[in-house]
């Protein structure tokens, strides 16, 4: 974890940032992370989607993605020193909400359902596209308030 500052954090294990914005950012006890996908640190493939030459998606697989999302998120909230229960609110992002909404809701209570899951509040927005080749994103927020 690279600590741009004393409230700005940018995982070196989650997948670098397509833009100018660090992975998270803490605001008194309440930690902001930048959009996340399923993409991999240090690899031009992402997990479940299959190409063209032009770098147009042929196929893919929401499972295979949400999973990945999931891992990343979890990756970066413990690099910023959370952790997956601090998680207050999640706004997804999918690129075709018909086709991929069934599945990535039984994988969302999977977990985030649950005894031991966070159960945090959240929207579902489908959009037309997201800045890389993927078919989900999530963008959270987690309450850190036992942490310094």
């Amino acid at each position: 974890m690279t600590q741009n500052d004393a409230n700005t954090f940018t995982s070196n294990r989650a997948p670098k940032a397509v833009g100018a914005f660090p992975h998270a950012k803490r605001v008194g006890d309440l930690l902001f992370l930048s959009g996340m996908g399923p993409r991999k640190r240090d690899s031009q493939d992402i997990p479940g989607v299959t190409l063209d030459s032009q770098g147009n998606i042929t196929d893919y697989d929401i499972e295979i993605q949400c999973r990945s999302v999931f891992d990343n998120v979890r990756t970066v909230l413990e690099d910023a020193g959370a952790n997956w229960t601090d998680i207050v609110d999640v706004a997804v992002y999918l690129t075709d909400m018909k086709k991929d909404f069934p599945t990535f809701n039984k994988l969302y209570a999977e977990y985030f359902a649950g005894p031991n899951n966070p159960n945090p509040t959240r929207t579902t927005i489908e959009v037309n596209c997201l800045p890389t080749p993927i078919a989900i994103e999530l963008k959270v927020i987690a309450a850190m308030t036992s942490k310094s």
